[in-house]
């Protein structure tokens, strides 16, 4: 899919902002995996004069998409719940504390709960939503999660609903990033909270790392600026009344694992094993967490 206007702010004053290195015939569900490392890799990018809204053009459609998450399997991502747990209660914290009341939440791309499952300990009602059909049967044989299976834009969900919803890096997969936040603005209660994390293409780290900034990759069609997000935000019916700077808490050994040259470390038993026990917390600065408001219906 080709865009006429920018996906943002619908302005129609767009150009070329970087030369893709990657092609649509070499797209596969392994390269769109939360864990892939072909980081560099990018689709052709246009950038919006008004917004600085940065996105592939063209995309690859919903539907495509979709049917590659639905074949994703990633264990690797399971395998660094600890640390991952450690980045959702953040959020959650903040969510107790603004959410109208701790009532149902709704997790897209719940991937295999693990942020579920920490709301349901919490005292949230938990549901969500997953595209991979082998990370919504780990949620259940693992978490005993019951999981939507399905992509967000187009699932049928009760309206005026919803206490919160998490978008925990989502928006940046979509090629709908509009209909996905008019929808979240549709499912939340009067004055519900939308919790969103996307990365910062504008940020020091990523224009530090150049080419090879850990999100540029091939899942990768919409990188945000401040303004866009408020503009595309606004246009669906929300209101940002709070932003920090998310961080993440990885172990040593996926850092590790990242990292082509790094890797032959982890062919030591041991040492792979001591580097698992080494939780590592990173604040680069380089992606959004905003919350912000339901303020009409959208």
């Amino acid at each position: 899919m080709r865009y006429e206007a920018c996906p943002a702010c619908l302005s129609p004053s767009f150009h070329a902002y970087k030369k893709g290195s990657f092609s649509a015939s070499r797209l596969n569900q392994d390269q769109i995996k939360i864990t892939d490392s072909q980081y560099g890799e990018t689709w052709d990018l246009s950038i919006c004069v008004d917004c600085g809204h940065i996105f592939a053009n063209p995309s690859p459609s919903a539907e495509y998409l979709f049917s590659l998450y639905n074949l994703i399997e990633d264990p690797l991502y399971e395998e660094e719940a600890a640390g991952r747990s450690k980045n959702f209660l953040r959020i959650l914290s903040f969510l107790e504390k603004v959410a109208p009341e701790k009532g149902p939440l709704f997790d897209v791309g719940a991937a295999t709960g693990i942020l579920l499952r920490l709301a349901e300990r919490g005292g949230w009602q938990p549901d969500g939503i997953e595209p991979s059909s082998w990370a919504v049967r780990t949620a259940k044989e693992k978490y005993r999660l019951l999981i939507r299976e399905g992509y967000f834009e187009r699932a049928p969900l009760p309206e005026n609903h919803y206490s919160a919803v998490t978008m925990i890096d989502f928006i940046e997969h979509t090629p709908l990033p509009y209909e996905a936040l008019k929808k979240a603005c549709q499912v939340l209660q009067p004055a519900g909270i939308l919790a969103l994390v996307t990365p910062d293409i504008h940020s020091l780290a990523a224009r530090m790392a150049g080419r090879k900034w850990w999100h540029l990759r091939p899942a990768h069609l919409s990188f945000f600026s401040r303004s866009s997000l408020a503009t595309l935000l606004g246009r669906a019916g929300f209101s940002i009344f709070h932003e920090r700077r998310y961080s993440w808490t990885f172990s040593a050994h996926y850092l590790v694992s990242r990292r082509p040259l790094l890797r032959m470390f982890l062919e030591n038993p041991s040492l792979a094993t001591f580097l698992k026990r080494i939780p590592l917390k990173l604040v680069l600065g380089d992606s959004f967490e905003i919350y912000a408001r339901k303020v009409k219906t959208g």
